[in-house]
């Protein structure tokens, strides 16, 4: 896909978040655009930041870190977020490349990005990914398991870590009433934990991808994770 083609597909998108923004009662500009480029080359990337889009997802730590580690030389103020399930032998490099880690599903990684977080002199945003569909894998489970989680970094045990929010994936159904659920669900549980550690600024929901960010911003997502709508569909790597 060429840069007119990304140009005229991000200002596309960007023209119908507006418009949702506008008929939900929302704000202009209220809904931040992640681009997400996993599985597209450098090339697509950089097409989308010569196009004005600054703010990128990336669901593999690997494919991240040498994808990113060019573009920052080059593009220093991109900002890169880890949207994907994230292995503790991965979180070395995760915590070197992105500025938010989107993908934070228990206690156990907290500690662990703390860790690097800390031997790198570095502090990084995260959002707690709470599980809100029956079909995702990740995420925490419970409210419980969720507080837990939020009330260690509140009891100042990862100081290097910034609580900045919330992440959940909807159920991959037509049934427009289930999806409506799951995100109104993110939606309630963010405002209670948010009533409870005031301490934090968790005002981050990301919720909603390409075939149903609508539904999220109605629902007050205030950012969506788009990529196929953006650079295509995948050049998915062959085993």
């Amino acid at each position: 896909m060429n840069c007119v083609n990304i140009r005229t597909n991000l200002e596309k998108i960007k023209n119908i978040i507006s418009d949702a923004e506008r008929l939900s009662g929302r704000d202009n500009g209220s809904v931040k655009l992640l681009a997400v480029s996993k599985f597209h080359p450098v090339e697509s990337v950089i097409d989308a930041i010569k196009a004005g889009q600054m703010m990128f997802g990336e669901n593999r730590v690997q494919e991240a870190f040498s994808k990113f580690e060019e573009i920052y030389r080059t593009y220093p103020k991109t900002e890169l977020h880890i949207i994907g399930t994230l292995q503790k032998n991965k979180v070395g490099h995760a915590v070197q490349i992105c500025s938010c880690i989107e993908s934070v599903d228990r206690l156990e990684l907290i500690q662990e990005i703390e860790k690097y977080c800390l031997n790198n002199n570095k502090t990084i945003r995260i959002l707690f990914e709470y599980h809100t569909g029956e079909e995702s894998k990740s995420g925490f489970t419970s409210y419980e398991s969720l507080e837990k989680a939020v009330a260690y970094c509140a009891e100042g045990k990862s100081p290097h870590i910034i609580p900045s929010g919330f992440m959940t994936m909807a159920p991959f159904t037509q049934d427009e009433k289930v999806i409506h659920t799951s995100f109104s669900t993110m939606r309630t549980t963010a405002e209670k934990i948010n009533q409870e550690f005031p301490q934090f600024s968790m005002k981050t929901l990301s919720m909603g991808m390409s075939g149903d960010y609508r539904i999220a911003i109605e629902e007050g997502s205030t950012e969506v994770r788009i990529g196929t709508a953006i650079f295509g569909e995948r050049e998915y790597p062959t085993s």
